[in-house]
């Protein structure tokens, strides 16, 4: 580096990077530093009546919905990777539709299918003569077992897509060995390609779980009470917001713990290829029977998960069409376009800047910064808020108390309540999901690249600009839309951040179906849902691309 007198440049992009991740980061450190912080009586208030509900709500669900998503996600995507039958390539990107689904818009939509005045229940009683509630029985879907339920339906392809991407990565001589060995399929499976992809699917369930801790709307319209819940109504129902933090981080407690405990259970076991060959996978003939099977497995997923949610909500949207062809509804899908636009462009700029960072210098603390900017992923959206809003509010109190006592006005809010907080709030949450692309894009990209545009007198700006950005234009494009489409469906950090009487499609979809008005709400989650699908068709083509050798 120093022959090329760069040097104190290659300083300047270093300091960038963990500058910039470190404040993205603060908003972690800030709810963890609160741990320390003496709440009075609050606190053994909370421990005594509601902590321990919490906590066994929080469990249970995890419990639930990684059971559930294991079992569907990784079930289905060995059948259609494996196994050959009508439909099957049809099921390959079908299975990931759910994932365009928000948890909260499908609670909404099977809560006014089963209720007591939904279709399936008044249909009952017509066939059977019953006249009340009293006269059968009917499970209650707002509760924590239906909360399960509707985590599971939509949140089993974060494990379907990482557990096929690795299916498909399997070498074909690993599993023709082990059927040499007198493997049955299902043997074959359990015994080399599960603990193979074994690293994929547990990344897979840990998304799946963390968006599950995540999830706000839902739990709240079920009326379960979990961490998320607790912050929410700790912070505005009792006015709390140090007990709000020290939640929060005992929530971060919960999601540490998961990595750390697949990652000790892994002990020092190795998960990779010894060989380099690679031939189509050779899928096994099915008999009709066992194909009829097939096609059903993958099929309830995508028709629970996706096809009759999105059936009913367009069906609700036809009824009530005078909820979204209006003025107010064009407002709050435009607040919500801005709002993903502006997020997703300054989520794409900042990645870039320290992908780029740590590509010029790898160093120690370019490593930790950019780390601990990809936290923000794995921490709820009201955490976050929680650990934003604090140090906006006190930044707020302390201009405004100068300014009147020096100035002789009030300056306001500046900071917290307004925009600039929730696209703040949604940097710090999906900063990770750009870094991550953008970063494999660049890898990508031969340092002698770097090394020839140097030679020909191009400092590391103009190297960026000039060879880097054409070359990784679709990763930025990619990481563009998938931050957009995130920022479109968060409903936890717009609601505690978003300024009064600013309505974006997912808060007025939450407070539509807190008032039951749950057909009225159909129009803006269905706006959602539609957006939702434009990464699960990207997401598809990549998964199907990855096995190595294969010409695309």
């Amino acid at each position: 580096m120093k022959q090329y007198g760069l040097q104190n440049l290659f300083n300047g992009w270093t300091i960038f990077t963990v500058i910039t991740a470190l404040i993205i980061a603060s908003p972690v450190f800030i709810v963890v530093s609160y741990v320390f912080v003496p709440t009075g009586e609050i606190w053994s208030h909370l421990a005594d009546t509601v902590l321990g509900n919490y906590i066994y709500n929080s469990v249970l669900l995890l419990i639930g919905v990684g059971t559930g998503t294991l079992v569907v996600g990784t079930g289905c995507a060995w059948i259609v990777t494996m196994c050959r039958f009508p439909g099957q390539k049809v099921f390959e990107w079908a299975l990931l539709l759910p994932l365009a689904v928000p948890a909260y818009v499908i609670a909404y939509t099977y809560t006014g299918l089963t209720d007591f005045a939904g279709p399936i229940q008044t249909v009952l009683r017509e066939i059977f003569g019953w006249t009340s509630r009293r006269d059968y029985w009917f499970p209650e879907i707002r509760s924590v077992w239906g909360a399960m339920t509707m985590f599971t339906l939509v949140l089993y392809p974060y494990v379907y897509m990482l557990s096929r991407a690795a299916f498909l990565e399997q070498s074909i001589c690993v599993l023709e060995v082990s059927r040499t060995l007198g493997r049955t399929p299902w043997q074959a499976f359990k015994d080399v390609a599960f603990p193979l992809a074994r690293p994929a699917i547990a990344a897979g369930s840990a998304l799946a779980l963390m968006e599950t801790l995540n999830d706000f709307g839902t739990v709240h319209f079920f009326a379960v009470d979990t961490f998320t819940t607790g912050i929410y109504r700790t912070w505005f129902g009792m006015g709390e917001p140090a007990a709000a933090a020290q939640l929060g981080a005992c929530l971060l407690i919960f999601i540490v713990s998961l990595i750390a405990l697949e990652r000790y259970s892994r002990g020092k076991a190795a998960y990779h290829h010894t060989t380099v060959r690679y031939r189509a996978l050779s899928k096994l003939e099915m008999s009709f029977p066992k194909q009829v099977i097939c096609i059903l497995v993958c099929f309830f997923p995508v028709l629970l998960g996706f096809l009759l949610p999105a059936g009913i909500l367009l069906n609700w949207a036809f009824q009530t069409t005078e909820w979204w062809m209006n003025l107010q509804f064009v407002e709050f899908a435009f607040n919500s376009f801005i709002l993903a636009c502006v997020a997703a462009l300054l989520a794409v700029f900042l990645a870039v800047l320290m992908a780029y960072g740590a590509r010029l210098r790898p160093s120690f603390f370019t490593k930790f910064g950019v780390r601990a900017a990809s936290i923000g992923y794995a921490v709820p959206g009201s955490v976050l808020a929680v650990g934003i809003m604090l140090p906006f509010a006190w930044t707020d109190n302390l201009v405004d108390s100068w300014a009147r006592e020096h100035l002789g006005f009030s300056t306001g809010l500046l900071l917290s309540g307004t925009i600039v907080a929730v696209v703040f709030a949604y940097i710090v949450r999906f900063l990770s999901v750009s870094f991550n692309g953008i970063e494999a894009g660049l890898g990508k990209i031969t340092q002698n690249m770097d090394c020839a545009s140097r030679t020909l007198g191009h400092n590391p700006s103009e190297t960026l600009k000039k060879v880097h950005l054409p070359l990784i234009r679709a990763s930025m494009f990619s990481a563009g839309i998938l931050v957009f489409v995130d920022v479109i469906k968060e409903l936890p950090a717009t609601m505690i951040m978003r300024p009064f009487n600013f309505t974006t499609l997912a808060v007025r979809t939450f407070e539509l179906a807190s008032d039951e008005q749950l057909a009225e709400a159909s129009s803006a989650a269905l706006a959602m849902v539609l957006v939702g699908i434009i990464p699960v068709i990207m997401i598809s083509r990549t998964i199907a691309k990855s096995r190595p050798g294969q010409e695309n």
